[in-house]
This record gives structure tokens, C-alpha cells and sequence, in this order.
């Protein structure tokens, strides 16, 4: 809907105005009918918000009045004189022109004559004998095109000489005319002593001078500041233009007239304004009913803007409304009801423009309901677990939760914690801990529960383990992985090798050996079997070290020294450890024969009086040891406790012998 200064249109009974979407459509306008303020209103069962207000003015141009000629100008040849149009009443932009004589003779701007856009006068600074005749102002509307001619103004000379600047008038003997001169005299439309222009206008600046002989206008800027190129000069300079005017073009401006009798200056200043824009805007927003609105729109824009808020298109006064609190661009609403859902709009105005920022406010009121967040029906823990069960129930306001085990009310202990977010945590779960757990959640709109059981296991235990093992080509093995689990857990296996899973293009099996036949080199490497159950997940490995067949690898066959054949890398060499702490130890080696293939990477390799044979250890530093890298920081040791290290290198071909070990080193107390 449209409405006209505040009034609403009422487009059934008016043929002229029609709605095309939200377009107003206006025919036939009319001065008297259609002039005014006009704004949209957007509605729906949701709320209204307002458009930005647009206004529409008609342009006109009146006749002057009705006169004879005016009275006569009298001058002497040599001085300058004003000649004044005075415009008659308008609405909308004029262009000013002088007809001299008769038309179509018009005045012809120059260094000498000037025509002012801003008040219609015509200034010519030396009058010449030519200059005495009739003046005539024309003034058009540039909206309406209309065209109206003032009275014609005589122009004539006087015999003796007058010189005037200012209110100063001096009277000179007639024998002195032809040696008269007079510095300039600045007159013209000097009322840019303080200017304030819009961002992005176009502002124009007059400046004029009478004088004899004929001033020279220049301009500049006090500080210094040389004007940009898109600052034009019209007129002889009498006119200054900036076009797109932005806030580095604002401050002094100076004017300055100067013939060989002296100069004289005029300065003033040009002001940055701008129609606000938006820093910060409100967004939509849902909350509980209770519960507190703190909304703030932010604005530049200068003159600063001042703000004001709308409610579905009504303007919110915070002295009638006893929780609404308003403070500038911020807007304050305390325990919210369902009353105060709709459509909010913050408005940042300053005389150059307004902006508005909208946003839906929903106030939600609803029973609590847990169809988006129920507990699982079965929920599995390991025993000595720690168990988390989270209520999270949609409610407004946010409701109250209990917890039940069985029919008891759950109460807090050493072990259970009760989170004010609801959630429930058991730590140390036991098989006592096993029942059926129940979340109640409540509000003054209603009630709503969701029951899941908690099924405690025993720890699932890996009871066989595939070892390191060192192989022939051509051989066969199975890797075992074997575990013992509570039977109400469901088990899968993977296994992975040199950190890619294998694909066995069927389904996991409780059964968890790897089998692999006829062994070819490239089957050398990390194997480690994972084993995932409902409530954890376990891994064991081995590396398994694949060798080619004696007669070839003697090193007397000297084959892969000979490059004849590609074999595994030789052992690597003076594995030392360069520092060591509680956890982790630097080591530095040496590389031994690639033997035909590259070496692609390292593996470490640690021993200590407690563990059976050599085990593969992790590194940091880096992650993956390739065959570029001579150290390496092993991570995951354990404090006080005495270790020796070994490197073996790899190649497409496989693992090789591992090098000699280090010294033996002691790890730093923890």
C-alpha cells in the first residue's frame, strides 16, 4: 500500500493512480493532487516494513511582473557595473541569458563579461562604448522548458567617472577618464564563504572581479594542495567546477583577481556532507518468550544521522513502553511476549538522505519436544568408560531438565555429573551403571521425557598378534589378529599396509587373520590389523621383512651390486642417538647400498629390556621418514628407561636388513 504525506491512498476510488506489484503508477498528474511525500508499506501475516520516502515537485517558471523598461544604468566608459534579473518564482533548475539589443543577439561570456548561474546577473568588469544599449534576461526552467524575458535594462554612459567597489564610492573629474584604472574590485556570487556539498555532487564555485584594466581570475587551495585533474575552469575562470565530489576535495578555497594595478582575494570553504550508510544493521532473530532483545544499528553520514526504530511501520516511542528502552541506533526490549514478534526497522536520517534496516523478530513459545533430539533407544560402553548422555529437548523458554534411572530420580555423586545444559555425565561406568536412563524436561507450556538404555561391556582384548617375521619370496603366511569381546558388541576388521587400508572386496569377517600367498618383495612393509567395536577401537602391528632368494642375495653373487637385478637397500649405518628427554630422542645415520632401486623411506625401530625383540616406534619429526632423511625425533618413549635403536630402509623392491643398533641410551626421569 502507498500513502501521500502520511495519508493513505485509497487507489478504488481514484481512476488516476493504480498498483502494478508494489509500482505506483500515476496518470495525469496534477500540481494540487499529486505533489508531496509519498512511501510504500510491505505487509503480511508476519509484519510490515516501510520503504524510504520519495517526494514528487513540480516544476513551474512565473512571468516577471508586468513593467515598462527598466530604469536606466548609468556608467562611465572604463568602469565595471552589475545589471541584476532577478528571477521571478520557480520550482526546478534555471539557466540564465542576457539578449542584447534585440534578440538573437545574445551577451557572449568572456574575460570581460560574465553571466551569473546562481543569481541571473550579468557583470561586465570595464564598459566599453559597445557595451551601451538594451539588456535583456532570459531565464529558462530546465524541467518544464519554459522561456520568460524580463523588461529590457538601458545601459548608458555618464560624462563623469564614478569608481565603486564595495561601499566605497569616489567621484573623478571628467578630465581624467581616459586615465582612470582601478584594481579589481571582487564581486559576483561570493557567498561560498562556507559551502557544504554533497558526496558524489557536482559543485561549482563564481568568483568575478570589476576592474581596469580587466582582472585576471585564478584560484587555488590556501594549503598547498594542487587541485586533481577533474577539476574544471569555465568561463575565463570565473567558474570553479568539481565534479564527484568526495571528501578529499573539502576545505579552503581561494579566489584571486589581479590586474597591473594591484589584486585582490577571496577564500571559503567547502564542507563534506553525505547521506548516512550503513556501519552495523540488524539481522532476524528468534527468541524465547522471557527473554531479553538487545538490537544496535550503527551509521555514518555527515551531518551526523540521528536514528529512530519502526515496529511493522510505526514508529516505537520507548516513553509509552514500559520495557522498551531506546538509546540512538540501540533498541531494548525486556522479557519479551508474543506481542512483540513482527517486523523492526532501524532508521539512520540526516537532512542529505535516509537509510533503513529491517529484521524479523520471532518470539517463540512452545512445550518442550524432544522429535529432533531423542536419546538412542540402545547405548553401548566400554566398563571403566566415562559415559555422556545429552537432553537437549526444543522448548521456549528453555526448559528445566531431571534425570531418572529406572523410576529414581538421578541425584549427583562422585561420579555422576548433572551439567546445567542438561547433559549427564557417569564416569567409571560399571555394570551397575547398566539401566534405563530418562530425560524430563519442563516448561510452563508442558512436558515432554525420551528413555534410552545403557548397555555396559567388558574391554574388548586382542589375544593373538601377528610378530615381525622375515620371508622368502615365493612363501606364504597369515598374519593373526584374534581378539575375546562381549558378545553383545558387533566387531569388524581392517588392516592396513604402510598406511593404505587393503581392499578385500568383501565383507569384514569376526575373523581377523590376514592371509597372503606367494609373497613377492613388494609385499614388505608395516602391516596393522584394526579392530572396531560399538564403544572402542584397538590396533596391533607387525613388520614383515621380505627377502629374495639366497643364491641371488649371497654377497657373493654380487647381482644387485652389479645392478643385474634390483634388490631391498643395504642396512643403514652408525644409527646414533644425538638427544634424547623423557619422550622422544633425535637420531642421526647413515645410508647403505640402494642397491639398483632408490630408497623411498625409513623405519625406526626401538628395543628395551622390556619388551620382546624389536618394536617399530613412531616418529615426529617428520611423521613419515622418506628416503631423503638421514634423523628423525621418535616420539612415545617411556621415562628412566634404557632403549636401543635401529633404522631399516625401503625401496619399491621392499624392507631391507635393519642397520646395526645404536648404544644403548638411558631416557631422562620424568
Amino acid at each position: 500500500r502507498w500513502s501521500l504525506n502520511g495519508t493513505l491512498i485509497d487507489l478504488g476510488s481514484d481512476y488516476r493512480r493504480h498498483m502494478s506489484g508494489g509500482s505506483l503508477i500515476i496518470r495525469n498528474l496534477d500540481k494540487d493532487q499529486d505533489s508531496g511525500m509519498y512511501q510504500c508499506t510491505a505487509f503480511n501475516t508476519l509484519g510490515s516494513i516501510l520503504s524510504r520516502r520519495a517526494s514528487i515537485h513540480f516544476a513551474y517558471l512565473d512571468s516577471f511582473k508586468t513593467q515598462s523598461v527598466r530604469s536606466a544604468v548609468n556608467v562611465r566608459e572604463g568602469q565595471g557595473v552589475v545589471l541584476l534579473c532577478g528571477a521571478p518564482p520557480h520550482s526546478g533548475e534555471l539557466i540564465f541569458a542576457w539578449i542584447f539589443n534585440e534578440y538573437p543577439y545574445s551577451v557572449q561570456q568572456d574575460s570581460r563579461r560574465f553571466i551569473s548561474q546562481e543569481t541571473g546577473s550579468l557583470y561586465i568588469a570595464k564598459v566599453e562604448p559597445s557595451d551601451v544599449g538594451n539588456y535583456t534576461c532570459v531565464v529558462n526552467n530546465t524541467v518544464t522548458k519554459q522561456k520568460v524575458l524580463s523588461s529590457p535594462t538601458p545601459l548608458v554612459l555618464r560624462s563623469d567617472v564614478e569608481i565603486h567597489c564595495g561601499s566605497l564610492t569616489i567621484m573623478i573629474p571628467l578630465f581624467y577618464r581616459l586615465a582612470s584604472t582601478m584594481r579589481p574590485c571582487l564581486i559576483g556570487n561570493m557567498s561560498w564563504n562556507s559551502v557544504p556539498a554533497a558526496k558524489e555532487s557536482v559543485v561549482k564555485l563564481e568568483c568575478f572581479a570589476l576592474g581596469n584594466p580587466v582582472p585576471e581570475i585564478s584560484w587555488r587551495r590556501p594549503s598547498g594542495v594542487p587541485f586533481p585533474s577533474k577539476v574544471k575552469m569555465k568561463n575565463s575562470n570565473a567558474v570553479l567546477e568539481i565534479p564527484n565530489f568526495q571528501q578529499e576535495d573539502a576545505g579552503m578555497y581561494e579566489c584571486i583577481a589581479e590586474n597591473r594595478r594591484g589584486k585582490n582575494a577571496a577564500r571559503g570553504r567547502i564542507s563534506y556532507h553525505a547521506k548516512p550508510q550503513w556501519l552495523q544493521t540488524i539481522t532476524d532473530t528468534a527468541r524465547s518468550i522471557e527473554e531479553n532483545l538487545f538490537w544496535e544499528c550503527k551509521a555514518n553520514g555527515k551531518p551526523k544521522p540521528s536514528y529512530s526504530w519502526l515496529k511493522n511501520g510505526e514508529q516505537m516511542v520507548a516513553e509509552v513502553m514500559a520495557r522498551v528502552e531506546i538509546e540512538n541506533g540501540a533498541l531494548s526490549i525486556t522479557a519479551l511476549n508474543l506481542s512483540d514478534s513482527g517486523m523492526y526497522q532501524c532508521v539512520a536520517e540526516n537532512k542529505h538522505g535516509s537509510v533503513y534496516s529491517s529484521a524479523q523478530l520471532m518470539v517463540l513459545a512452545s512445550a518442550p519436544s524432544f522429535s529432533r533430539s531423542p536419546l538412542k533407544a540402545l547405548l553401548k560402553a566400554r566398563s571403566g568408560s566415562e559415559v555422556t548422555l545429552e537432553c537437549k529437548p526444543q522448548a521456549s523458554p528453555p526448559a528445566i531438565s531431571l534425570w531418572k534411572k529406572g523410576n529414581e530420580i538421578l541425584l549427583r555423586t562422585e561420579r555422576i555429573t548433572l551439567l546445567p545444559n542438561g547433559t549427564l555425565k557417569i564416569a567409571n561406568v560399571t555394570k551397575q551403571d547398566a539401566a534405563s536412563y530418562t530425560c524430563i524436561a519442563k516448561n510452563q507450556f508442558g512436558t515432554a521425557s525420551t528413555t534410552g538404555k545403557l548397555l555396559i561391556t567388558e574391554p574388548t582384548r586382542i589375544t593373538m598378534r601377528p610378530t615381525n617375521m622375515e620371508i622368502i619370496v615365493g612363501e606364504s603366511i597369515v598374519l593373526p589378529c584374534q581378539i575375546a569381546s562381549d558378545p553383545a558388541l558387533d566387531v569388524s576388521f581392517s588392516w592396513a599396509f604402510n598406511g593404505q587400508l587393503i581392499d578385500f572386496q568383501r565383507d569384514d569377517t569376526v575373523s581377523g587373520d590376514l592371509m597372503i600367498r606367494n609373497i613377492q618383495l613388494s609385499h614388505g612393509g608395516k602391516y596393522v590389523c584394526v579392530v572396531d567395536t560399538d564403544v572402542e577401537s584397538l590396533s596391533t602391528s607387525a613388520i614383515l621383512v621380505v627377502k629374495g632368494s639366497p643364491w641371488w642375495m649371497s654377497p657373493e653373487s654380487n647381482f644387485c651390486q652389479l645392478q643385474l637385478i634390483s634388490c631391498p637397500p643395504g642396512p643403514p649405518d652408525k644409527v646414533s642417538v644425538e638427544e634424547i628427554t623423557d619422550s622422544t630422542a633425535q637420531l642421526s645415520w647413515t645410508p647403505g647400498r640402494d642397491n639398483g632401486s632408490p630408497i623411498t623411506g625409513y623405519i625406526v625401530q626401538a628395543r628395551t629390556p622390556f619388551t620382546v625383540g624389536w618394536q617399530v616406534i613412531d616418529t615426529a619429526v617428520p611423521e613419515v621418514v622418506n628416503g631423503n632423511m638421514l634423523t628423525a625425533t621418535v616420539v612415545g618413549l617411556n621415562a628412566w628407561v634404557e632403549y636401543e635403536f635401529r633404522v631399516v630402509a625401503q625401496n619399491v623392491v621392499g624392507l631391507g636388513e635393519p642397520s646395526p643398533a645404536s648404544a644403548k641410551t638411558r631416557t631422562e626421569d620424568a
